[in-house]
């Protein structure tokens, strides 16, 4: 196989749009992979979107058809163009979003899927010297609107364009926390594929664990030279054409403890390799023994490779490997992750991918509280401390490793040990799940339907079960991926959203979740847990968002409720819940210019999709803040509340461990900068509420919870992995320090276990509740629990003296409390907007101190830091 990449340089102009598409007919220079708006962007053609009111400003864009073009040379004499080969491909990993494809003025194909990656034969078509190509891109919102109008209209959906009529990103057309910019582009690497003979086209290699052994049954698709068409289409599908009958093609799989970095497999184990041929290698006996076997002696659990050789049949081998006692993978904070890399060779073609053995299973049988839904990796149970994931960032191609690398690591240090791929996003990047692999994080993967209605009818479903088949083909290596999810909030949508009435006997996607997409995942992947939708209650009988049955997502609370309602709901497990705060300040300064600033200005609100989102925010902190008098403390008061509402709610939910089984809270990340439900905004900045979900999601809680009346519980939860013992001490504390009542309890929990104390009158009563916390300690943590809201405490206005020292990498603040000091919190990005601080909401007792360590800003001022809008408290809010 060679490659002749067609990355890199092209020119992109407007072919025919709305008026002001007319200034850009010229062609300028495009960067592949990419999309139209950073290459208008780089050009200096069009303002920021993302900045001010320039949203609405581009938004004749996505109203465009664009039209990519480049020239390359061919030639089989050069090198440059391998004509040697018998097969020329031209395989293009991701185009967005209905592409013309031309080739020296012929057209080799139209595409409809921005989810596929696609590989059509363009040897005949190729010419040696100059050789161009060309992709015309359709405008994808009048061809969203105008596929939605000849098939029947517009199915409902959420936000504005009717983007289900599409394969594409659904969130790219905006979303109520998205940028509304409908791309186009040749998104991910493109290229020219010659080879002879036969190729591997795809692999599956899947994994169990059989006692102790682990077992691998690599599933190997192989297209032959020979063959026609696209074989994109074929993935995952048998037989394949144009292979049977070749003598000798053999799949040989070899697997390997994978090596770290350092050169060490984390194991003490030496690598060697032996191979061993199972019977029936040769192409009659293989048919009779459809599946080979190889085996790893004995008593070295990760030492040698094994290899194992398969006679291809019909374009497909199946070869299965055991490895005795074999290191199982785990989920962060449960194990190790142990990675084998796994080695398919077809001929002069190679595979490589990585696997963790580990088993995975999803409990929802009915118990006498309804049911469950309890994930279990290697028949363990799982307590999910997980986030939802959106696309980090409205450009694609923008996505860099480093970038998921960065949020990965907000994750990780935020206690989370899930991620849930959301379905109005993308298939990610392998750099994300090979991440997720290494350090244990659980990998949630909605299929890509999100708030709306989908035809079934060929004309869009001709569409979904190849980019199905791919997708579940292309992720099944990753040991992280432990749920595949048919889609979000569609079919509580139909049940209660008032589309039934509406659709008026139209297809709308529920054959996609009860039955091809089950049915795909079956065939290709029957090693993960597949669930029909994200709210789903497992019975036909209950709505899809029953507290007491399976998933829910709570919505009801920052709609409508003050977040205390969130003690409201008794759910078995919560998909999603979230509540609204602002970015950083130097994050939402740099796009609202508003003069003078001001939480309902014209920009302020570009910057705000939430329906009625400001009266939400005002609306949630009545009776939890004062009401803000100034703009800078309306930033924090929202930031503040979102942040105790998320903590209310987890620590809620946490506290009915095992009955709960976990949460997934609304959402990480960010891709744009916008007043939002995330916990890490765009620029990477931790928001207070990040602070508050590390707190709330510790493997080991100690949270404080009503238990009738005026009484209260101290509950300890566990989610380790290992048994908990302890002995608790939970104080009484004036603001002044004076200790007013204390005892101490034993509390112990088993793994995914929680154990409770009921205390008495004297520690759960306060003399003052305006000037008293409650101090729980133990099991390694410790909580503070107020038994007034903010503004009912007597907190002081300046409870904190300061000293700064600066680093070479920005300061040291040490703060110590004169009296109690709720949250207090650094924001050194209102001083350099690269300044980055450890800790956020750390309330002190008087006499305690708390040191906050600022990085990534040489030369910073230090007394800057320690500003009345740089240092904050709860109490600073108060009058």
């Amino acid at each position: 196989m060679e490659r002749t990449t067609l990355d890199g340089t092209w020119t992109v102009e407007a072919v025919h749009g709305p008026a002001q598409a007319d200034a850009h007919r010229e062609p300028v220079a495009a960067i592949v992979p990419g999309c139209v708006h950073t290459d208008l962007l780089r050009a200096g053609r069009i303002p920021d979107p993302f900045d001010g009111d320039n949203e609405a400003a581009t938004q004749w864009i996505g109203d465009t058809v664009w039209r990519y073009r480049r020239t390359f040379a061919w030639s089989g004499e050069t090198g440059t163009g391998p004509t040697t080969h018998a097969r020329h491909d031209l395989v293009a990993d991701g185009l967005d979003t209905l592409a013309t494809i031309e080739l020296n003025g012929i057209v080799v194909a139209t595409t409809a899927n921005q989810h596929r990656a696609y590989r059509f034969p363009v040897g005949h078509l190729l010419r040696p010297g100059t050789n161009e190509l060309v992709i015309t891109f359709d405008a994808p919102v009048p061809a969203a609107e105008r596929l939605s109008a000849l098939h029947g209209g517009e199915l409902p959906h959420v936000n504005h364009h009717p983007y289900n009529a599409l394969r594409k990103n659904a969130s790219n057309f905006g979303w109520d926390w998205g940028i509304d910019v409908a791309t186009s582009g040749i998104w991910k690497s493109i290229g020219i594929e010659s080879w002879s003979g036969a190729r591997i086209a795809a692999v599956r290699p899947l994994v169990d664990v059989d006692g102790t052994t682990g077992v691998l049954t690599a599933h190997v698709d192989v297209e032959s030279a020979g063959s026609t068409g696209a074989f994109s289409q074929h993935i995952g599908s048998a037989p394949v054409a144009g292979v049977s009958g070749r003598a000798g093609l053999e799949a040989r799989v070899t697997l390997t403890p994978h090596v770290t970095p350092g050169g060490a497999d984390g194991h003490g184990a030496a690598l060697a390799e032996q191979s061993t041929s199972a019977p029936g290698a040769s192409g009659t006996d293989a048919a009779a023994t459809p599946v080979g076997s190889g085996t790893v002696p004995p008593g070295r659990p990760s030492a040698p490779s094994v290899t194992n050789v398969r006679a291809v049949v019909d374009g497909i081998a199946v070869v299965r490997l055991e490895v005795p006692d074999v290191a199982v993978w785990w989920p962060r904070g449960e194990g190790d992750q142990p990675l084998h890399d796994v080695r398919v060779e077809v001929g002069d073609d190679v595979w490589t991918g990585r696997v963790g053995f580990r088993t995975v299973t999803l409990d929802t049988a009915a118990d006498a509280g309804g049911a469950p839904f309890l994930l279990r990796v290697n028949d363990r149970p799982v307590i999910v401390r997980g986030a939802n994931w959106i696309p980090d960032h409205a450009y694609l191609t923008e996505m860099t490793p480093e970038r998921y690398a960065d949020r990965i690591d907000d994750a990780i240090e935020a206690n989370v040990n899930l991620l849930r791929i959301w379905g109005g996003g993308i298939y990610e990047s392998d750099d994300l799940y090979d991440r997720c692999d290494e350090l244990g994080v659980l990998v949630w993967q909605d299929f890509l339907f999100a708030c709306a209605a989908y035809a079934e009818e060929p004309w869009l479903a001709d569409e979904v079960e190849p980019e199905v088949r791919e997708a579940v083909t292309r992720l099944s290596p990753h040991p992280s991926l432990v749920v595949w999810n048919g889609n979000n909030e569609n079919l509580v949508a139909y049940a209660e959203w008032g589309w039934r009435p509406s659709l008026v006997g139209r297809t709308w996607g529920n054959g996609y979740y009860r039955s091809m997409l089950p049915a795909i995942v079956a065939e290709l992947d029957p090693t993960r847990p597949y669930t029909p939708g994200s709210p789903f209650s497992f019975d036909e009988y209950l709505t899809p968002n029953d507290e007491r049955n399976g998933s829910v997502h709570i919505w009801d609370v920052w709609n409508r409720l003050d977040y205390r309602a969130y003690a409201d709901w008794n759910p078995r497990f919560v998909a999603e819940f979230g509540f609204q705060g602002p970015p950083a300040w130097s994050t939402l300064t740099a796009v609202v210019h508003d003069e003078p600033l001001d939480p309902d200005g014209h920009e302020m609100l570009v910057h705000q999709k939430a329906d009625q989102g400001n009266r939400k925010l005002a609306d949630g902190m009545r009776g939890h803040l004062p009401s803000p008098t100034s703009i800078e403390d309306w930033h924090w008061a929202a930031q503040l509340n979102q942040a105790h509402a998320i903590r209310f709610g987890m620590e809620w939910f946490r506290s009915s461990t095992p009955d709960n089984t976990g949460m997934i809270v609304w959402q990480l990340n960010d891709d744009w900068p916008v007043v939002s439900w995330a916990l890490v905004d765009h620029a990477g900045i931790r928001k207070p509420v990040w602070y508050a979900v590390r707190q709330a999601y510790q493997p080991v809680l100690l949270t404080v919870q009503p238990s009738g009346g005026s009484g209260l519980d101290v509950v300890l939860v566990n989610a380790s992995g290992a048994p908990v013992a302890d002995e608790v001490t939970v104080s009484r504390v004036a603001f002044d320090g004076t200790v007013l009542d204390s005892s101490s309890f034993s509390l112990a929990a088993a793994p995914a276990d929680a154990d409770r104390v009921t205390l008495p009158a004297s520690l759960a009563v306060p003399g003052d509740a305006g000037s008293e916390v409650l101090v729980v300690t133990g099991a390694g943590t410790r909580t503070v629990f107020d038994f007034a809201e903010v503004v009912d405490q007597v907190l002081a206005r300046a409870p904190l003296s300061t000293s700064v020292t600066g680093t070479d990498d920005g300061a040291v603040v040490t703060v110590t409390a004169t009296s109690y000091a709720r949250d207090v919190s650094l924001f050194p990005d209102r001083v350099d907007p690269a300044a980055r601080v450890d800790h956020g909401l750390v309330s002190l007792l008087a006499g305690e101190s708390a040191t906050f360590t600022v990085t990534g800003a040489p030369g910073i001022d230090p007394e800057a830091l320690v500003g009345p809008l740089v240092l904050r408290h709860a109490g600073s809010l108060l009058p």
